[in-house]
């Protein structure tokens, strides 16, 4: 993981879309990595937000990262969901964040929290402990493999997030990274609430906004 690390950005094409984002493409020379943006008029700070193994948009929790980062968006932290260009490999899912993070750091965007779930816990905890960019992290339903480099996260702040009754990947697996991580780190855990986190939606909705909220360091009322 250490020494593939970059991956060059050749071009950038960009396109409004109905919901209000912009549809942005990173052309690396492989596939491209595609994005939906969700743009603040001012301000350093911004959201990555990346999917499971089997990729796509929305996110756990009812569509929690739209839902999420379109509420940052009049406080000054724009939204980027990134698509895998190839779900579930670890190295390339790593290396198109590290992408969206250069790119990011062309319109201004050096302040950076990203967020994954499932498989993607493992690739925001990686790309985190490789960016100069990324200022916390915050791993949902997070596998532990792939992930060791948390222990390499000193000075940014961690947040894990688990369902106690998920069916997929144990609670055990944040409870592990819990110990792994350095402070400043902090492990919520839902009693009765399964890999997808929509059992707990309004719970998560409140305690990651809150959180987005201090590690960003601004303050608005919890949705």
């Amino acid at each position: 993981m250490r020494d593939a690390t970059t991956m060059e950005l050749r071009s950038v094409a960009s396109r409004p879309e109905h919901d209000g984002s912009t549809r942005v493409e990173l052309s690396t020379a492989d596939l491209p990595v595609v994005c939906r943006y969700f743009a603040a008029s001012s301000g350093e700070a911004a959201i990555v937000w990346v999917f499971g193994a089997g990729g796509g948009w929305g996110g756990p929790a009812g569509g929690l990262y739209p839902r999420i980062g379109q509420k940052m968006v009049p406080e000054g932290v724009s939204s980027l969901e990134v698509a895998y260009r190839y779900p579930g490999r670890l190295e390339p899912c790593v290396l198109d964040v590290l992408l969206a993070l250069e790119w990011l750091a062309t319109v201004g965007r050096t302040r950076v929290v990203l967020v994954g779930h499932s498989f993607g816990g493992a690739v925001v905890i990686s790309a985190a402990a490789l960016s100069d960019y990324v200022v916390a992290v915050a791993a949902l339903s997070s596998q532990s493999f792939g992930a060791q480099l948390i222990a390499e996260l000193k000075g940014k702040p961690v947040l894990l997030a688990h369902g106690e009754a998920d069916e997929i990947l144990p609670d055990r697996c944040s409870r592990d990274l819990y110990r792994m991580a350095s402070e400043p780190k902090k492990l919520i855990l839902y009693p009765g609430c399964r890999h997808g986190l929509d059992q707990c939606m309004e719970q998560l909705d409140q305690d990651l906004y809150h959180w987005l909220s201090d590690v960003l360091t601004f303050s608005q009322p919890a949705p």
